[in-house]
């Protein structure tokens, strides 16, 4: 069973579905105390860094969360803010992050005359062949749905499972034992998004 933690600050109405459809069971869950029940925890999440962090701690969720993964070894998936979340801080406000990761989050700074903007909003590509315990093989045409401002930078490059590309290299997946990563959607992903929730469902 994997427990999607709802604390405000996406709709995860989507993401509700997406699992179903691929046949992982889930639940919402709010609560500090679901949340240290739980056999798998998904940390979604839009929107800015300290709103993220606020909505966690006014309902005890942050304290619950660590306590969960770091003591009891439940392993957590976060999904684009939710995976910045994991981190221990970002430029983008003040506030402290969970500090499961080593890493901060910062702004995307797009190489002159690229004619990119900020934010990143849609389809990049993984690199052909992936190791990753969430997504595996070689697959030129595999892609996936970001939107963005803000990237992790790991400390340690092993946390770094997959890049992506736009204007420059970003942490588009990471992992470290039990605790995994997306910056991408994969409820938005189509067929490549639900082939990560299925091996996340599976591990």
């Amino acid at each position: 069973m994997v427990s999607v933690i709802d604390y405000g600050v996406a709709n995860i109405g989507s993401l509700m579905n997406m699992l179903d459809r691929v046949g992982v069971p889930a639940r919402r869950v709010s609560k500090p105390e679901e949340v240290r029940r739980a056999d798998k925890l998904v940390l979604p999440g839009v929107g800015s860094f300290d709103n993220g962090m606020a909505h966690l701690r006014t309902a005890g969720l942050d304290r619950a969360i660590v306590a969960a993964v770091k003591d009891i070894s439940i392993p957590i998936l976060g999904i684009c803010l939710g995976m910045q979340l994991l981190g221990v801080g970002s430029e983008e406000g003040t506030t402290a992050g969970l500090g499961l990761l080593d890493a901060r989050c910062i702004r995307f700074s797009l190489p002159p005359g690229s004619g990119l903007k900020v934010p990143h909003q849609g389809w990049a590509s993984l690199p052909d062949a992936c190791e990753c315990s969430l997504i595996q093989g070689e697959d030129r045409r595999r892609r996936f749905y970001f939107s963005h401002s803000f990237h992790l930078v790991c400390s340690d490059p092993t946390d770094v499972c997959a890049t992506a590309r736009y204007g420059i290299e970003f942490t588009a997946v990471v992992e470290r034992e039990h605790i995994y990563g997306t910056q991408f959607h994969p409820e938005k992903s189509h067929l490549y998004g639900m082939d990560v929730l299925q091996r996340y469902g599976s591990l």
